[in-house]
C-alpha cells in the first residue's frame, strides 16, 4: 500500500511540474530559442516519465505459468 502512495505522489508531483512548465511557455517568460528547447525537452520527459508509469500500473501483458511474457506471433487469419 505504501508502494501506491508514494506513486500517486510522484506522479501528482510530475504533472504539477508538467503544469508549471507549460505555463512558463505559454506567459512567454522564455527570451531564447536554447531556453525554448530546454524546457521543451523538460516537457516530454515529464510526458514520458508519467507514461512509463502508468503503463507498469496498467499491466495488460498475459503471463504464462511461469509468470514470463507471453507474445502470439502466430495470429493468422483462419480464412488466409
Amino acid at each position: 500500500m505504501y508502494e501506491l502512495t508514494l506513486v500517486n505522489k510522484l506522479q501528482k508531483a510530475l504533472k504539477e511540474r508538467y503544469q508549471t512548465t507549460g505555463e512558463s511557455m505559454l506567459a512567454g517568460t522564455i527570451d531564447n530559442m536554447e531556453k525554448y528547447k530546454y524546457i521543451l525537452g523538460q516537457a516530454h520527459a515529464y510526458q514520458y516519465i508519467l507514461q512509463e508509469i502508468s503503463n507498469l500500473l496498467n499491466n495488460k501483458e498475459q503471463k504464462d505459468e511461469q509468470g514470463r511474457n507471453v507474445i502470439d506471433l502466430n495470429k493468422r487469419d483462419p480464412k488466409a
